[in-house]
């Protein structure tokens, strides 16, 4: 089968042409990500195998509606530059492939995929295609993470000795049982796949890369196949140490979602309920904005944060040629590959070593 020639870029003197395809938990975020950028973005289209969901979609946001995404692509009023996977996880990569197969440049939620040759392989796909293919990391966009961001890159706190992670979070089982995807190994994963995806790329992200992973998962409350509970221990190249410890039984509410950074010259704690309040925040050698640190604390309408409109602006940015992609499917890969070591050695009671050899 030969492969169309690509969405070619940059895209200019028009709007970008959008769909959305999964209109579920995670939609409202991309449809209100896109209202900030109406000027020069539009959804054309959006897609769901559940029509009563594609049709209040498409109420939303004027677009037409599809079940099918073969349909979405095959259809000549759409033609879209972008296609946005906001799909079970499992689903993403023959999705995307797709997708890369049609010419279409793609976006695709966290986590990129649940099996690591998978996510591989829609990395390669879009590449020989000559397509985009961005992963969503949104968190890493929001103030708090953008502040410790620049706070070591400047090198405030010397040699970083150990960086602590918790995401303490609840997921009653109705939430699994509303959508039976949910937990399963091949579409979803568990807490650390799931819930915990953008952590653990925060850790990579911030003090990677990693060197080796050991883990305990434990399904512990919840009907499902994979772990609601995990810990996970980590060596860092740069000889630190780093965990994170992940449960959705925390009683009655999501509890905390943490990052702590101990450096030789400084530490910094960043909680609440999802890394949104900046708690601790000192170094040997103070700086004059360290005064207003605390205004970047935010209150997030739910774990997902602020950041969605603000990684739109640069997947825009990219399509229009003025901006490279920040998290494009090599970055993606990253943090699934830890979290693909970390099921690795809790399967196998071993320390796993990275990069992954299969």
């Amino acid at each position: 089968m030969s492969i169309p020639t690509a969405v070619p870029l940059p895209i200019t003197g028009r709007k970008l042409r959008l769909a959305l395809v999964g209109c579920g938990r995670i939609a409202r975020n991309h449809i209100e990500a896109l209202q900030r950028h109406e000027a020069r973005a539009q959804w054309v289209a959006v897609c769901d195998n559940q029509a009563d969901r594609a049709a209040a979609a498409a109420q939303q946001t004027g677009a037409a509606a599809f079940t099918s995404l073969e349909a979405l692509l095959a259809a000549p009023q759409v033609k879209p530059d972008l296609v946005v996977l906001a799909t079970p996880s499992g689903l993403h990569p023959r999705q995307a492939i797709r997708c890369a197969q049609a010419g279409v440049h793609v976006l695709t939620e966290k986590p990129m995929a649940t099996k690591w040759d998978e996510g591989m392989a829609m990395v390669r796909a879009c590449r020989d295609a000559g397509v985009k293919l961005f992963v969503v990391k949104q968190n890493r966009l929001n103030p708090t993470m953008q502040c410790l961001r620049r706070a070591i890159d400047q090198g405030r706190f010397d040699r970083i000795v150990m960086v602590n992670v918790n995401v303490f979070w609840t997921r009653p089982q109705s939430y699994y049982d509303e959508a039976p995807w949910r937990g399963r190994w091949d579409l979803d994963g568990g807490a650390f796949m799931n819930q915990a995806s953008h952590y653990v790329d925060m850790v990579d992200w911030l003090v990677g890369p990693v060197d080796n992973v050991h883990a305990y998962t434990a399904t512990l409350g919840r009907d499902i196949e994979a772990e609601d509970t995990g810990v996970m221990s980590l060596r860092l190249r740069n000889g630190g140490l780093a965990s994170i410890n992940v449960t959705m039984l925390t009683h009655g509410q999501n509890f905390e979602g943490s990052i702590t950074v101990l450096g030789e010259s400084g530490t910094v704690r960043i909680g609440g309920v999802a890394v949104n309040q900046i708690q601790h925040w000192q170094f040997d050698t103070p700086q004059p904005e360290d005064e207003q640190i605390r205004s970047a604390s935010y209150e997030p309408p739910s774990v997902y944060g602020y950041g969605h409109p603000l990684y739109y602006a640069n997947v825009l940015d990219t399509l229009q040629g003025t901006a490279h992609a920040e998290v494009d499917g090599y970055e993606g890969l990253r943090s699934l590959e830890v979290i693909i070591a970390a099921y690795r050695s809790a399967r196998d009671g071993v320390r796993v070593g990275l990069p992954l050899v299969f």
